[in-house]
């Protein structure tokens, strides 16, 4: 089973991810964050600073990540996501802006002819990244934006923006005809419903299997792209 935890910002795809691969013993699929990837695509910048074209590096890169990883495991992986959320992701910054956090009370910016081109390049890397999920997905588990926003300086503050992000994912999951559901709940919650849903084995108590995310998560790099290059220039200069 090649099955993908899918949502938007704060939805808890990766914890849900974790509890699930300990839950199951399918081994997960991880992707690297654009956090991790920042400082090495574009050093120095914030993501709510990057241009159209950088934004479409980053998406790129993102998407070969995680189909680099997908490959190697095969046919049996829990995802973190998938390159749907790439597409959404850049998609609706052509109708919110490249920051939609500084459009949550106004109108989207004006269209520059930049901004078309970049919808442009959008629409036709969205055409790439779902015939990939197409074909390297059995299912999907949609979660729920049941969560606020995480304030944290590089999630975009802006529900508007999450909502659409979240509709385009699943009216590309139904015009894809791929088999997914759509849950919410506590963890323990969505645990029991994916397993009974998608037939999945259990290998280990649910208590157990959140005990073992949690520590997986506590070993996540959440610092910002920032930072990241701050502390690779400093590292860098001590080396010299």
């Amino acid at each position: 089973m090649r099955l993908s935890i899918s949502g938007t910002y704060s939805a808890g795809k990766t914890f849900t991810a974790m509890a699930l691969s300990h839950f199951t013993g399918i081994p997960r699929s991880p992707a690297k964050t654009i956090r991790e990837i920042m400082p090495d695509a574009v050093p120095g910048k914030a993501l709510t600073e990057v241009t159209p074209a950088e934004y479409i590096q980053l998406a790129v890169r993102r998407h070969v990540g995680r189909a680099v990883n997908e490959a190697l495991l095969g046919d049996s992986f829990i995802a973190d996501g998938s390159s749907l959320q790439e597409w959404t992701y850049a998609a609706a910054r052509v109708e919110f802006g490249m920051d939609p956090g500084a459009h949550v009370d106004g109108p989207p910016p004006a269209r520059t002819p930049e901004m078309a081109f970049f919808e442009e390049v959008t629409a036709q890397l969205g055409h790439a990244f779902r015939q990939h999920v197409k074909e390297s997905f059995d299912g999907f588990v949609h979660l729920r934006n049941e969560f606020p926003l995480g304030a944290d300086g590089h999630r975009p503050m802006n529900e508007r923006f999450r909502s659409s992000c979240d509709d385009m994912l699943l009216r590309a999951l139904d015009d894809m005809q791929i088999r997914y559901i759509a849950i919410g709940g506590s963890i323990p919650e969505r645990l029991v419903s994916i397993v009974r849903e998608f037939d999945l084995p259990v290998v280990r108590g649910i208590d157990e299997a959140i005990s073992l995310a949690e520590a997986d998560y506590a070993k996540v790099d959440w610092r910002l792209e920032k930072v990241r290059t701050q502390s690779a220039a400093a590292a860098a200069a001590v080396s010299v």
